[in-house]
């Protein structure tokens, strides 16, 4: 037993260490190439809001994917957290960390105000509602001018916007840590509980699981995860409007959890970076890139309609692993046949 515990706890061991110089690496190295130039400034830009998506894609999946339902709201809580981050900031003069955490908070109870009711429905129901009470947001920041400026927006100038290295850093350190919290989440009692009443509610009800509960408990998840993004979008762009909680900006983070893969965080997170950076790769087309970009995804959709990943969680414990054994399998074979040339050459002498 106690052999056991002890290999379980290499493995943990194993794994932390894996995963943080997985992470570090993803860190580091990009950084490193923006310092020295070899990453222009708009390159390491697009792969700053390919990771703000990413947080937004994780959003949207915590709820489609995980929970199985159907929000087309995300971009106002988006919004909620954007302006809220520079009404802590600029109106209420607190330090950058300490608006974000309020902002974030806030955005998370406006996630569990707006749940409440909400999730009493389900299907086309609480789409239909989400896209309400998106619109609603919209409207709302655009008329309360004292605190959003309207339609023109405010700007937010500060040291991630003015640096691509910070905003880089602050962004990717954020989307790991986010990645981190949801997946041991998800392997916990709690995470079970919701992808329980995902796949079947008549069963996990007649199991004991509070299927509202659980559903609620998603949606402030996502919520919070939104409002992480809508932060980290006013701190990188330094300008916010209230066109970024429009419906098509929710369209968008849910096609990244399409193609991704519905219920895939990694998924979600690879289809984010690779559809924002081809957005900026087909800039050069003009207006057709309005064709050619709808054009690969139905492509996608025919040839993996599941999306890039599926259900399935990329693994980079896994994938170490995987090279680690083939490292060793290469290494011995080569012992083999060193030996056996040495044994030819011994036999020859003779």
């Amino acid at each position: 037993m106690n052999a056991s515990v002890e290999q379980r706890m290499r493995a943990s061991f194993r794994a932390a260490v894996i995963l943080s110089l997985a992470g570090a690496f993803a860190v580091i190295v990009p950084l490193f190439l923006i310092r020295f130039r070899i990453l222009d400034p708009y390159t390491a830009r697009v792969i700053t809001m390919g990771g703000v998506n990413a947080i937004m894609a994780m959003s949207v999946n915590m709820i489609a994917g995980i929970t199985g339902q159907l929000s087309l709201g995300q971009a106002g809580f988006l919004a909620v957290g954007a302006y809220a981050c520079i009404f802590f900031n600029f109106d209420l003069g607190l330090p950058v960390p300490l608006a974000v955490l309020c902002a974030v908070l806030l955005t998370t109870l406006a996630g569990f105000l707006i749940g409440f009711p909400v999730l009493k429905l389900s299907g086309d129901y609480l789409a239909i509602v989400t896209l309400g009470f998106g619109e609603i947001i919209r409207i709302v920041l655009i008329n309360l001018k004292a605190v959003t400026g309207g339609p023109n927006g405010r700007q937010f100038t500060t040291v991630f916007a003015l640096s691509g290295e910070a905003a880089f850093a602050a962004v990717t350190v954020t989307l790991i840590v986010i990645l981190a919290l949801t997946q041991n989440f998800l392997r916990s009692s709690y995470g079970r509980a919701i992808l329980a009443c995902r796949e079947d509610e008549i069963a996990a009800n007649a199991s004991g699981i509070n299927i509202f509960r659980y559903k609620m408990a998603g949606f402030v998840i996502a919520s919070f995860i939104a409002g992480t993004g809508g932060c980290l979008y006013a701190l990188v762009v330094g300008f916010v409007r209230p066109d970024i909680a429009q419906f098509m900006r929710s369209i968008d983070y849910l096609i990244y959890v399409v193609l991704g893969g519905m219920g895939s965080m990694t998924g979600a997170i690879l289809a984010s970076y690779v559809l924002t950076g081809l957005q900026e790769f087909l800039r050069f087309l003009q207006d057709f890139r309005l064709i050619i970009y709808p054009v690969i995804l139905i492509l996608v959709m025919l040839f993996r309609p599941r999306g890039l990943l599926g259900m399935k969680e990329f693994s980079f414990v896994g994938f170490f692993e995987k090279i680690a054994r083939r490292f060793l399998a290469a290494k011995k074979r080569r012992g083999k046949s060193g030996g056996a040339a040495a044994g030819g050459r011994e036999g020859s002498d003779a």
